[in-house]
């Protein structure tokens, strides 16, 4: 990949970063100060806990992106960005622009993705009960 794309990609990733952790400082200072809790009706403490879960939901999958994306900024540094884990090929430039922080090109993502269906069918299959 030439030194332009990669300058690209590393300002994106750097952006979409700052906002990730800046959205993450927001939540833990909205939930630290969040007063609203204190309800007397069951009903509503139950609807906010479920909010509040439901954030903590999505919160968990931000953090697990800002990881990934600090490893692709890795992968920059180290020149290792847009190689395949798998196969050691080139990812296309259409797929590390849908998804700038993968590591597997989309044949290696696809067989994957395919080997993981074929094991959740064995898993359903073994779990069924058949009558004696």
């Amino acid at each position: 990949m030439d030194e332009e794309k990669l300058l690209y990609f590393k300002g994106f990733l750097e952006g979409q970063l700052h906002n990730l952790l800046v959205e993450a400082g927001k939540t833990c200072s909205d939930m630290r100060h969040d007063r609203k809790g204190d309800f007397p009706d069951p009903t509503d403490r139950a609807s906010l806990e479920s909010d509040r879960n439901f954030l903590l939901r999505i919160k968990d999958r931000e953090r697990k992106l800002i990881l990934k994306v600090k490893e692709a900024l890795d992968r920059i540094d180290s020149g290792t960005f847009g190689i395949c884990e798998s196969c050691g090929k080139s990812i296309s430039e259409k797929r590390l622009m849908a998804r700038p922080v993968t590591t597997l090109c989309i044949e290696c993502k696809t067989e994957l993705e395919d080997q993981e269906r074929k094991e959740r069918l064995r898993g359903t299959k073994s779990k069924k009960k058949f009558p004696s």
